[in-house]
C-alpha cells in the first residue's frame, strides 16, 4: 500500500485546491526557507551520564516544569520518564510549546533556563528538536 501526503498529492498532481477538502483540519504545508508563524514545539530527550541521582533527575523535572508562568510565550510544559520500549536509552523527556520562534528563542536565553542548564548539562546527552505546528 503506497501512502500519499499532501505534499506528494501538490508536487504530483498539481491538485492543491482539492487537497483542503481532503485534509481539511490540517495547517497549510510550509516549503523549505519560508518563514512560519505560529507555535513552536520543543522536544528533547535525555540519557542520563553514570552517577546522576534520583534527586537530580527529580530536580531537572521540577525545574523545568517550573518554567511554566517564568518564561513569556511558553504556552504548555510536559515532562517525564520515557515509557516506550523503542526509547534506545533516553530515560526521561519532554514537551514544551511556545507561542512562536520569538518565545523559543527568548526561552533559550532566559536566566531560569541558563541556571538550569549549568548544573545540568553535565549529566545528561540529550537530543533536541523544535519543530513549528
Amino acid at each position: 500500500m503506497t501512502t500519499i501526503t499532501r505534499r506528494t498529492l501538490i508536487r504530483n498532481g498539481g491538485i492543491a485546491a482539492s487537497v483542503a477538502t481532503v485534509f481539511p483540519d490540517n495547517p497549510p504545508l510550509v516549503t523549505e526557507g519560508e518563514e512560519a508563524a505560529g507555535t513552536v514545539f520543543h522536544v528533547f530527550v535525555f540519557q542520563w551520564k553514570a552517577g546522576a541521582t534520583e534527586a537530580q533527575k527529580d530536580k531537572a523535572a521540577k525545574e523545568i516544569t517550573a518554567f511554566q508562568g517564568q518564561i513569556p510565550g511558553l504556552l504548555q510544559t510536559h515532562v517525564g520518564s520515557n515509557i516506550s520500549p523503542r526509547g534506545k536509552g533516553y530515560t526521561f523527556g519532554g514537551i514544551m510549546q511556545f507561542k512562536d520562534q520569538a518565545s523559543l528563542d527568548a526561552y533559550v536565553q532566559h536566566p531560569a533556563h541558563q541556571t538550569l542548564l549549568a548544573w545540568l548539562v553535565p549529566l545528561i546527552d540529550a537530543i533536541e528538536l523544535d519543530l513549528r505546528a
